[in-house]
């Protein structure tokens, strides 16, 4: 069923796409951290309220692969902040983007997948198409750093990993792979959002306490910037760099842009947040089709895709520009996809 394993994938990137541009809204209002963790709770409840009617069997390869399935997931969505926060996103976003295509992919060639010519030739085209789609341009941007590049690279992997082991599951478990994924995944996410809000709290109390004594708080941000240079290429960028990744994990932050918060500003959060998840939980439940009725390599290349669905929406509701290059990504996605439907 090359042409519906083609349509699924298409689809389910397109719906991962949706739900990345929710949570993109939710992390505006919200920390990154805490819009995941919440995202990852408002899935795992729609798939206990779904699992009755679906259904799905409890074998112990269902609840191990599932369970290792969310902790790929953990460390992938945390990896993916924190480089994206470090920069630069039009060179980082699609690095990961492209690994955790080719991990699964590589994977499933080996595991004895076999194509036609015109498959082999789709999946080639399908990458370049989800670099151009992920490509965000940016205005002199920099070269990434090592630390930048490394977690672009790690998140892409884990990415990766994720499909795999879904892949790994049986065909008899139904829905209990995703909800052990999202059990997992929620637990790890708040768990992650306490430890970040202590530590948010004890360095507030300290530069609070440095500014009650006196000190020159100018001078310790000096020193922590010179501190966080020497694993960059200069300190100043290796300050911002530490600044970034603070404000999107810190879940009391308030992100840029958005002045002070109110209670308005919390209710869209979470809303956003929520609403994220369930979509996910869609986009997920595409992907598990796609794999039980198709191949790994196939479905992990178009599921790469996502950023088309982020962008596509991004242009019609904030009126955001795509870019040329990001056009002709998109032409060469659907270009692919009805490649590998003929595969």
């Amino acid at each position: 069923m090359p042409m519906l394993t083609a349509l699924v994938g298409l689809a389910g990137a397109l719906i991962y796409g949706s739900a990345d541009f929710l949570g993109g809204l939710a992390a505006k209002r919200l920390s990154s951290v805490l819009v995941t963790a919440i995202a990852a709770s408002s899935g795992l409840v729609v798939l206990l309220g779904a699992l009755p009617f679906v259904g799905g069997v409890w074998s112990p390869d269902a609840v191990l692969w599932g369970a290792l399935s969310g902790v790929t997931g953990a460390i992938a969505i945390s990896l993916l902040y924190a480089c994206l926060a470090i920069g630069p996103m039009s060179i980082l976003s699609p690095l990961t983007a492209v690994v955790s295509a080719v991990v699964p992919m590589t994977a499933g060639l080996v595991g004895g997948e076999r194509l036609a010519p015109v498959g082999y030739a789709a999946l080639g085209l399908a990458l370049v198409a989800v670099v151009l789609v992920g490509f965000v341009p940016e205005k002199g941007a920099v070269r990434p750093t090592t630390l930048g590049l490394l977690m672009a690279i790690g998140s892409g992997i884990m990415i990766g990993a994720f499909l795999i082991l879904i892949d790994l599951t049986p065909d008899d478990s139904g829905l209990v792979p995703l909800v052990l994924n999202r059990a997992v995944n929620a637990a790890i996410m708040f768990s992650i959002v306490g430890v970040l809000a202590f530590v948010a709290a004890r360095r507030r109390r300290v530069l609070a306490g440095v500014g009650a004594t006196g000190g020159d708080a100018s001078g310790m941000s000096s020193s922590v910037g010179s501190s966080a240079g020497r694993v960059g290429s200069d300190a100043a960028s290796g300050f911002e760099a530490t600044d970034a990744v603070a404000r999107a994990t810190d879940p009391a932050a308030v992100p840029e842009h958005t002045g002070r918060r109110t209670r308005s500003t919390l209710t869209i959060g979470l809303t956003l947040a929520a609403v994220c998840g369930v979509i996910d939980v869609a986009a997920n439940l595409l992907l598990l089709i796609g794999i039980r009725i198709g191949d790994l390599s196939v479905i992990s290349v178009l599921t790469a895709m996502y950023p088309a669905g982020t962008i596509l929406l991004a242009a019609v509701v904030l009126k955001e520009r795509i870019a040329p290059v990001q056009w002709v990504g998109l032409g060469l996605a659907l270009a692919a996809a009805a490649m590998l439907a003929l595969a």
